[in-house]
């Protein structure tokens, strides 16, 4: 198993209750695929660098777990869809 670091950039404009519902899905993503979360870091509301979709500022978290080689890519692929993600990467650490 490796050990990927998933970034994420919420949509700043939802409520709490909102960004946890998107937080949990993408949670549910990485266990559906045979991930293994050991880690969650929330920074906070953050100004982006330019804007995303007319917007300055989002929610970022970091999801660390472990994985086989190719969670990864599913995990991007329907990572794209979710509702409140502005951006995301998916980085072996």
């Amino acid at each position: 198993m490796n050990k990927y670091e998933l970034a994420l950039v919420l949509n700043a404009n939802y409520e709490e209750e909102a960004r946890n519902a998107v937080l949990e899905k993408v949670k549910d993503l990485v266990t559906r695929f045979g991930g293994n979360i050991t880690d969650i870091d929330e920074w906070g509301k953050k100004k982006l660098a330019y804007e995303i979709q007319k917007m300055s500022e989002g929610f970022y978290y970091f999801i660390h777990f472990d994985a086989e080689a190719t969670v990864p890519a599913e995990i991007e692929e329907r990572i794209r869809i979710v509702d409140g993600v502005l951006r995301y990467l998916c980085v072996r650490a």
